[in-house]
């Protein structure tokens, strides 16, 4: 037996356990309806699968490390029609998924033994790419105390009850998975908080498109000094072709594009092609997010019913996450209990809140209606 690193120690992302399961019983001819990840159900917007076809009869192959001109343009233009921005595309960097452009973050702004703020509860992911880089991570409660988010006096309270000073905050909005929603105002006050102390503000995008409440802003809206990292994932139904961006500022192109050479070469040049296509979809797309509306809605009022109460606010993306204590005190058993015994998969909140998650869990309804309908009912008559 070979050792393995303590890096690669980290905590599982219980989601995709999750989802694996929910898969073999699927594939044994179990009726699962799986609201355990954030996939939307919807397939790729029709431009998207046009483009990639076409190109398909012509050679594919590397592009330049950060993306072909061709996207990087259109992201620019994205930002110039929703934000009002002159984003200049060389600042652009077009990564293989938000994955990608989470590592080569770290990996810029960081040194091991750096520490870096997430909110709690949180995307897993976040903690355990920051763990296996040798990186400290503080986990900051982001409750009704504090709208949900992460704030100025929040990460004042974390670095004094640490005793250690931040080189990183790391913020969603909308946010995995309590759905908030920052607003223009609360960016703009950390951004400033980050600018006057010498932090470096990373601020996730990837649900943009998704907001059903508040107000959606960019970090790029305050400041040009964040990092930006966004996705197609999402909004734009792409999550299998593994294509993100980043909008960085000027001083870190040069050094995220050295990274990107050695550890991706380039993202793929046929998901960039339909990801440049997807830009054009936005009548079809915003038919798709109509769709969530409903299922939100459906969601908000009949899971308190059955006695889920919403724990955060549903102001974006597609998650419900609610308390369950009043069943368990055990979030990941009461998820592969309600898997076998009724074949709906969701996540537990362990994934999300190390401390607090045992009492919570996180439903997607990025799916259709028809089954989350179906879903709940079979969850109200399991826990009658």
């Amino acid at each position: 037996m070979f050792p393995v690193s303590r890096r690669s120690a980290v905590e599982p992302f219980h989601a995709m356990d999750v989802l694996a399961e929910a898969n073999r019983r699927s594939d044994a001819g179990h009726p699962v309806i799986s609201m355990a990840v954030g996939q939307p159900a919807h397939g790729v917007p029709s431009a998207a699968v046009a483009a990639a076809r076409a190109a398909l009869t012509e050679r594919i192959g590397y592009t330049d490390a950060l993306g072909t001109v061709r996207l990087k343009v259109a992201i620019a233009e994205l930002y110039r029609r929703q934000h009002g921005l002159a984003i200049d595309p060389k600042r652009i960097a077009v990564t293989t998924g938000s994955s990608a452009g989470f590592n080569l973050a770290f990996l810029t702004l960081f040194d091991a033994g750096d520490s870096v703020a997430i909110a709690r509860p949180g995307y897993p992911a976040y903690r355990n790419i920051l763990k296996a880089l040798g990186i400290n991570v503080v986990e900051v409660p982001a409750d009704a105390a504090s709208g949900f988010t992460l704030t100025p006096e929040s990460l004042e309270r974390a670095q004094a009850k640490a005793g250690l000073k931040l080189k990183g905050v790391l913020l969603a909005s909308p946010a995995n998975p309590t759905g908030t929603v920052t607003g223009r105002a609360g960016l703009k006050a950390l951004a400033d908080y980050c600018s006057d102390n010498s932090i470096a503000f990373i601020s996730d995008e990837i649900y943009h498109g998704l907001t059903f409440a508040g107000e959606e802003a960019s970090a790029l809206d305050v400041t040009d000094e964040a990092i930006i990292i966004n996705s197609f994932s999402k909004y734009y139904c792409m999550t299998g072709w593994r294509i993100g961006w980043m909008v960085l500022p000027e001083a870190l192109v040069r050094p995220v594009e050295c990274l990107a050479q050695s550890l991706y070469i380039s993202p793929p040049e046929l998901s960039q092609i339909a990801a440049t296509a997807a830009l054009t979809a936005t009548a079809e797309l915003e038919a798709v997010k109509s769709g969530y509306r409903t299922n939100r809605e459906f969601l908000m009022k009949s899971l308190p019913e059955i006695g889920f109460g919403i724990a955060s606010p549903m102001d974006g993306a597609f998650y419900a996450y609610v308390d369950v204590s009043r069943f368990t005190n055990d979030s990941m058993t009461f998820a592969r209990e309600m898997l076998a015994a009724v074949n709906v998969a969701a996540t537990p909140g362990l994934d999300f809140d190390p401390e607090e998650g045992h009492r919570a869990m996180r439903f997607s309804y990025a799916g259709s209606i028809a089954e989350i309908e179906e879903a709940v009912g079979r969850i109200a008559n399991w826990l009658k």
